[in-house]
């Protein structure tokens, strides 16, 4: 059967004419190229599709190749299987756009009245009173949600989550663009704020910015749907907590507009955490196995930071640092690390699910140890 074999690779060399098939023939004289080839003098039709699975004639060929195209297409399958209540969703759990939206500057100075520069004046003054450490911890999240692009480029390549043409009119594609939209409202109101302050170096924070957007972030998600949403669901509620903390240091040390800010912002990211979460419940009720397996592989590892690849160009412990700080202040700790853990575990009755496969069993067991 090999000697038969319909896809021929050919080492064509100069003056060698490769054999393609007769609607789309090429020919190379000059250099070196690799070729696949079919040769019809050697297999027929039938043969071929014996060996492919699939025939060039057949209306079979595209549902083929769309179906062999997902690395997970059970969990394609699945998250397809609950998107109308995803496309609910997007109408309940996002908020609306535009006008009716809050935005950046509802919180800011407006630099179009007349007393604007009083406005600077006392948010300066507020500022004053934070002490440095709680404004380098602010600033880590404002980089850290600077780096949106690589978040919305990462969940675009969670498989059945993708926007292919960019406006795509899916349920997953109207989510992921709405998420990203009341995202980027944080960075936003992050960096004009720490820029009004006067107490940063904002050219040294957009490098970093820059840096970190430049060098990327691996989440672990390979690809898989199941992993990106077990994944948003610990980080969305990571900086819920983080936020939130830093405003209530504001509070403490009398910087009313800064606690206002960053209390908007972890509401923002406690009602992305709800629907992340949602989504793996959703994929709990019909593949507990599969959720199971890859719930147990990622805690084998360690769930990453966003902005563990935060540099300066300069200081390569910058987020070291930064993580040290926050640490210390209690803003983000080990401790509520676990603490997530827990919630999730809880959250999702990880203990109570029944009728499991024997290795899913055993990654229900060690899940309930942690």
């Amino acid at each position: 059967m090999f000697n038969k074999l319909a896809l021929t690779t050919i080492l064509a060399a100069p003056g060698v004419t490769a054999f393609t098939p007769a609607h789309s023939t090429s020919s190379r004289t000059t250099g070196t190229s690799l070729r696949s080839t079919v040769d019809p003098t050697v297999i027929t039709k039938k043969e071929y599709q014996d060996i492919c699975g699939v025939s060039f004639d057949d209306s079979n060929l595209a549902a083929r190749l769309q179906k062999t195209s997902y690395l997970y297409p059970k969990h394609v399958e699945v998250i397809e299987d609950f998107a109308p209540m995803v496309d609910e969703m997007v109408d309940t759990i996002l908020l609306e756009t535009g006008d009716k939206a809050w935005q950046p500057q509802d919180y800011l100075p407006d630099l179009a009245t007349d007393d604007y520069i009083d406005q600077i004046k006392d948010l300066r003054e507020a500022a004053a009173g934070v002490p440095d450490d709680v404004f380098v911890v602010l600033v880590g999240d404002m980089v850290t949600e600077e780096a949106l692009p690589t978040y919305q480029t990462l969940l675009n390549t969670f498989e059945g989550c993708d926007d292919p043409i960019g406006t795509t009119d899916s349920p997953w594609a109207r989510w992921s663009r709405g998420w990203t939209s009341e995202e980027n409202r944080h960075g936003d109101l992050l960096n004009k704020y720490l820029y009004l302050s006067g107490k940063t170096d904002m050219r040294s924070i957009e490098v970093t910015i820059q840096h970190l957007i430049t060098s990327g972030f691996n989440p672990g998600a390979r690809k898989d749907p199941y992993r990106g949403f077990l994944y948003t669901s610990f980080q969305e509620r990571a900086t819920k907590i983080s936020h939130g903390n830093v405003g209530k240091l504001a509070k403490e040390y009398g910087a009313k507009d800064l606690q206002k800010i960053c209390a908007k912002i972890a509401g923002d990211e406690g009602r992305h955490e709800k629907a992340y979460q949602a989504f793996s419940t959703e994929i709990l009720k019909r593949d507990p196995d599969g959720l199971l397996m890859e719930f147990g592989d990622m805690m084998r590892g360690q769930i990453v930071m966003p902005a563990e690849l935060m540099t300066d160009g300069k200081d390569a412990k910058l987020y070291e640092n930064f993580s040290e700080v926050a640490q210390r202040l209690e803003v983000y700790t080990a401790i509520d690390y676990a603490d997530i853990i827990e919630h999730l575990v809880n959250h999702w009755k990880i203990g109570e699910l029944t009728g499991l496969s024997p290795e899913a069993e055993k990654e229900q067991e060690f899940i309930c140890r942690l």
